[in-house]
């Protein structure tokens, strides 16, 4: 979508100056397109770099999802083991 932008950007502004009152040369031309090309190739460096972060990111929550999981079962075994010992304990002092 953004590398759509530029091109539409870079097309109207040679429109512009084409239809303009005075008539670009061909190095002015040539300029426009070196300018446009800059910016298409800094779109597409940018759009991958954001998506490498969207990756990292997604690899990230996920990491963080089964890391929260592994947590939330150690939790519980530590409250099952917690009780297993207070009825035993309770066990005891009954008799």
């Amino acid at each position: 979508m953004q590398m759509k932008f530029v091109k539409v950007s870079a097309l109207a502004m040679i429109l512009a100056m084409a239809a303009g009152c005075q008539q670009i040369t061909r190095e002015e031309f040539e300029a426009v397109k070196s300018t446009a090309d800059t910016a298409l190739s800094e779109a597409r460096a940018a759009k991958s770099a954001a998506d490498a972060a969207a990756s990292a990111a997604s690899a990230a929550q996920a990491s963080a999802d089964e890391a929260k999981r592994a947590a939330d079962e150690a939790n519980a075994c530590c409250k099952a083991n917690s009780d297993k010992i207070d009825q035993l304990w309770n066990r005891i002092m009954r008799k």
